[in-house]
């Protein structure tokens, strides 16, 4: 099935896709990474919280014209075998979120900055176009 056939078919998906070929296993729960998605009169906002990771590990991305993807990956600290572990609770691993994005996104418009773990994408929407009304005269 296409992408955008099953966007189609759940709008809001926010389905796990990885596009690297891994198995689900490599996709931790980081995964899960938790995006809050609000529209303002002038634009679509999606923050994203992405603590502990840098910019340049993030990707923003519209895919097939309508598609709203982010997508990075956090890096297993590296080991010394003097470590010992206690507990590992902090996601690891590639994540992935896609958003099928309204008709009304300028999505040639897209903006995102990245500020103390928090991605923000914002997309302008297009302005509303009022029906056009003609007055038709009643011949009596």
């Amino acid at each position: 099935m296409s992408l955008i056939r099953s966007l189609l078919s759940n709008p809001l998906s926010t389905d796990i896709w990885s596009p690297f070929g891994s198995s689900t296993n490599e996709i931790s729960s980081f995964a899960s990474a938790q995006v809050d998605w609000k529209e303002t009169p002038e634009a679509h906002v999606f923050k994203a919280d992405l603590p502990g990771l840098k910019k340049e590990e993030v990707k923003v991305e519209i895919e097939e014209g309508r598609v709203l993807q982010i997508s990075g990956e956090r890096s297993v600290e590296k080991e010394d075998k003097n470590d010992k572990w206690h507990r590992v609770e902090r996601g690891r691993g590639k994540f992935l979120r896609r958003f099928w994005l309204p008709e009304n996104a300028k999505v040639d418009e897209v903006k995102a900055s990245m500020e103390n773990g928090v991605l923000t994408v914002t997309i302008p929407k297009a302005e509303e176009k009022k029906p056009e009304v003609k007055s038709i005269e009643i011949s009596g």
